[in-house]
């Protein structure tokens, strides 16, 4: 998060007011993707932690007409065109895997209930205390990454903020086991006095957890 007092120097602030994105976050998805080519016109896209809706914003604009975003917070996001917006808790994983997967079924004609691409970046509230908020960052990274595992059809593509520190490795290594491609990145649009990072995954090796 940028301080308010940054605000008036900040480029990507400034582009997002301009291009009509929610947040200035907006520009790190477009830089992953452009990247990692991880979307595509026509995929099935989950935001997990999506508020205010950036990323949504962006996952829309690709997957165009045909393509689907649904977009998941615990708070109430105001409404995106074309973006179908749930209310869960994602920590709350098996809760939310059933809420998607039967919005997928029943409200998206589509006929599958496993998406293309699980996107998060979501962060803790921030204490100030940068272990126990990297803790924090750790287990919300941890609930996408299981989320995830319950959502993907094979060959999905990922991609989850974490903040680094002691749990980032054991994170990463999760993630290593689950995709056939794994990497950590920083765009350009992250601060330079950021501790986070977003780990990349793409090649979904399959289902490893059953949620009933």
């Amino acid at each position: 998060m940028v301080k308010r007092a940054d605000l008036n120097t900040d480029r990507y602030y400034k582009r997002a007011k301009a291009e009509g994105y929610r947040a200035r976050s907006a520009f790190k998805l477009l830089q992953i993707v452009n990247k990692f080519e991880l979307i595509k016109e026509g995929d099935i896209v989950v935001d997990l932690g999506a508020a205010p809706g950036g990323w949504s914003q962006v996952a829309k604009e690709i997957v165009g007409a045909k393509g689907v975003v649904i977009s998941v917070d615990l708070q109430q996001i105001e409404q995106i065109e074309g973006v179908e917006s749930l209310k869960s808790d994602i920590t709350n994983e098996m809760e939310t895997i059933k809420t998607i997967k039967e919005t997928l079924l029943m409200k998206i004609s589509k006929g599958t209930d496993l998406v293309d691409v699980v996107l998060s970046d979501a962060s803790p509230k921030l204490s100030g205390n940068r272990d126990y908020d990297h803790f924090r960052s750790f287990e919300l990274a941890q609930s996408v990454l299981n989320v995830a595992s319950a959502l993907l059809r094979n060959n999905g593509c990922f991609v989850a903020k974490i903040f680094q520190g002691v749990c980032y490795k054991e994170f990463y290594k999760d993630v290593q086991k689950k995709f056939g491609y794994t990497k950590a990145y920083s765009p350009a649009a992250t601060r330079k006095r950021s501790a986070e990072v977003y780990v990349i995954g793409k090649g979904f090796l399959g289902n490893q957890y059953y949620y009933g």
